[in-house]
């Protein structure tokens, strides 16, 4: 294998790692969401009062502040997954261009393989 091809895996190892960190952390992203819709969903339909963890300490929280700071929570984390996915998406569209790069290398270096193949 060349250089260039060396190079090339070298890319595609480094994304693929990038990647598996990009899912990490959009995995954690659509937990948080799904805490927070949870929790947003319980709020609104509650006639009770609203308690919320602070540190070490439970206090009681206006409902419709809660209810807005939810909302906004849940605007944040939809526009940090929709923009990790993004990201995915240019990291895999990325790693198709390298894997073909690399396989029409190797396909050139070795023309047997292609008659065989065949």
């Amino acid at each position: 294998m060349d250089i260039d091809a060396q190079q090339k895996l070298q890319e595609l190892q480094i994304l693929e790692h990038n990647l598996q960190g990009l899912l990490m952390q959009k995995q954690t992203f659509h937990m948080d969401l799904n805490e927070t819709l949870n929790a947003l969903e319980e709020v609104k339909k509650t006639n009770e009062t609203v308690y919320k963890m602070v540190g070490s300490i439970i206090v009681v929280v206006d409902k419709q502040n809660t209810i807005k700071e939810l909302e906004e929570k849940k605007k944040i984390l939809e526009l940090r997954s929709e923009a990790l996915s993004k990201q995915e998406q240019i990291i895999e569209s990325k790693a198709r261009e390298l894997q073909q790069e690399i396989k029409k290398t190797l396909e050139k270096k070795s023309p047997s393989a292609n008659i065989k193949q065949k």
